[in-house]
């Protein structure tokens, strides 16, 4: 369950544990069928087993702002007892493990093809589809080859045996547990790494080669290691100095509701879609978007598409709730031009991040 308003998610998940515990409550309900209403709950196999059992739901809980697809968060309620499956994020997210960082992958058999992605939040299952997530430092309880998730907190996430595995590679050089972190995501953002291995890729977990040379080594770290800033932190990008249909835009000029976004389209006429011509809304166009930043490509669409899908408003067929990407923009980032911005600034992290792969050496392992 989510939203973009944190109010909005709270009130959604009042309406929604009120509307079960009642059916709890109901002496004369033997089953959960007997409760049956789309528009106020959808029965999951966990809901069920705790009817069955008389078990209530609590109406009070933390809403978190989660990465819920790429370039886009929404709040959250990261709770057992409504989620139907929590995985171990949350506790990678802890205040014990502050400013921590997951790499997610694409499940194994994802229908988008495969695809990387590196997350500062908790990650929705689908950020990446049917994403698994590897963290940069953990405090639970499971061991993998490669990746840790074991351990005390502030724990590397990288086994001891991968850590003993590229330090014997490269003896001379002095090389961290996030140094080996980043390396992996360079490696996963490597052109050829996806070329050479894509058949792999789509059937198993990605097995990290170790590269020849320190060298390399330190030329996939060091660009991981920017890519995951950059994606991180794309928030704060500059936004791309696009034209705007009719002359320049003063932003002063303009109020919070000149700014509100329904749905983005492409410019162009009928099935010819002109991807350099956005249309933000009935005031704003945007104009000269450069194409090579469609290149950019996470989750089976360019990044910059996923902002055009996501910030839109939405309700939902079932429920009648409203989930609006204005009123992220306005209750939590405080700026209702966020969306316009939010596009501009993803024009210029798409680019530098086809910069920095294309840069990358070809893989000598």
């Amino acid at each position: 369950m989510q939203n973009y308003s944190r109010e909005q998610l709270k009130n959604n998940v009042r309406q929604f544990a009120s509307y079960y515990n009642d059916a709890v409550g109901s002496s004369g309900s033997q089953s959960f069928e007997d409760w049956v209403d789309s528009s106020r709950i959808s029965w999951t196999r966990n809901l069920k087993k705790r009817f069955s059992k008389g078990e209530p739901l609590d109406e009070k809980f933390e809403a978190t702002l989660v990465d819920y697809r790429p370039f886009t968060k929404q709040w959250a309620a990261v709770s057992r007892q409504i989620v139907e499956y929590v995985n171990q994020t949350p506790a990678w997210f802890s205040d014990a493990n502050s400013g921590n960082r997951i790499l997610v992958v694409s499940g194994v058999g994802s229908q988008r093809g495969y695809s990387a992605f590196v997350a500062s939040n908790v990650a929705d299952v689908q950020l990446i589809q049917n994403g698994q997530c590897y963290p940069l430092q953990t405090s639970s309880d499971v061991e993998g080859e490669l990746f840790s998730s074991s351990g005390s907190p502030h724990s590397s996430g990288i086994t001891p045996y991968a850590f003993k595995r590229f330090t014997a590679a490269y003896p001379a050089e002095t090389i961290t547990a996030e140094d080996i972190f980043y390396y992996v995501y360079g490696i996963l953002m490597s052109e050829d790494f996806r070329n050479r291995f894509s058949q792999n890729l789509l059937k198993e977990t990605p097995r990290i080669p170790v590269v020849v040379k320190a060298t390399d080594f330190w030329l996939f770290s060091k660009a991981g290691r920017t890519l995951s800033d950059l994606h991180v932190n794309y928030e704060e990008a500059e936004p791309y100095p696009v034209n705007f249909a009719g002359g320049s835009l003063l932003m002063d000029s303009y109020t919070d509701t000149d700014f509100r976004v329904e749905k983005m389209r492409f410019g162009g006429k009928g099935k010819v879609k002109d991807k350099s011509t956005v249309i933000y809304n009935g005031k704003f166009t945007m104009t000269d978007i450069p194409l090579e930043a469609y290149d950019y490509v996470v989750n089976g669409k360019p990044a910059l598409e996923w902002v055009m899908e996501r910030q839109v408003v939405k309700t939902d067929k079932d429920s009648g709730i409203v989930n609006d990407a204005n009123r992220y923009a306005i209750e939590t980032v405080g700026d209702a031009a966020y969306p316009l911005k939010l596009f501009q600034r993803i024009i210029t992290v798409s680019l530098e991040t086809m910069k920095i792969v294309r840069s990358l050496p070809k893989l000598d392992i």
